[in-house]
């Protein structure tokens, strides 16, 4: 698949514990002793395809897919959990809370949710079948580190993702520094 960011693979997987579709998006060739690239990037419709300078999804997304081609080898596991997995109907509740002067977190919790309720069970079968058995982890995420840590995935590196803020998303970045530990 062409993209603006170099040629890629594209694989879907079928979730069938919750019926759910996970695109995968990646470049190269490894053995099972390599290290690979790898991203879980959750959707954001908001971020990543309407380009909303409330978040830094749309930045991390393509600066991610530039990385990926400089190293001519990577993974994008797209995982469909919109707002950390509030979904998208929630997440625009929460973004009317925003607007009234509550941060990311905060408005979750109000729409009786935790701050961030993804989960990666199934990303250690995506890492099986794709023979990836040592990680260079994408995020600037902890609890993303330490989730799939637990699962039995061997993270060997984590590699820090910079993006620009801005005057939208100051608030929404300072809130993921503090109040969910992400190292920005």
């Amino acid at each position: 698949m062409p993209t603006a960011f170099g040629k890629f693979k594209f694989l879907v997987y079928h979730n069938l514990i919750n019926n759910q579709e996970i695109a995968v998006i990646f470049q190269g060739n490894w053995s099972t002793e390599d290290e690979v690239l790898v991203r879980l990037h959750s959707s954001c419709v908001t971020g990543d395809i309407f380009s909303s300078l409330r978040c830094d999804c749309g930045p991390q997304l393509h600066k991610t897919l530039e990385m990926i081609d400089n190293e001519d080898s990577g993974i994008i596991i797209y995982l469909p959990q919109e707002g950390r997995g509030i979904g998208l109907f929630n997440k625009i509740k929460a973004y009317k809370l925003q607007e009234e002067g509550l941060d990311t977190v905060e408005a979750n919790i109000k729409l009786g949710f935790e701050a961030d309720q993804r989960e990666y069970a199934f990303v250690e079968d995506i890492l099986k079948d794709m023979r990836v058995s040592k990680v260079k982890l994408i995020t600037n995420n902890p609890d993303k580190i330490e989730k799939l840590s637990k699962l039995g995935i061997n993270i060997v590196k984590r590699v820090e993702i910079k993006t620009e803020g801005n005057e939208f998303n100051s608030k929404y970045l300072e809130t993921k520094r503090l109040k969910m530990g992400h190292l920005l």
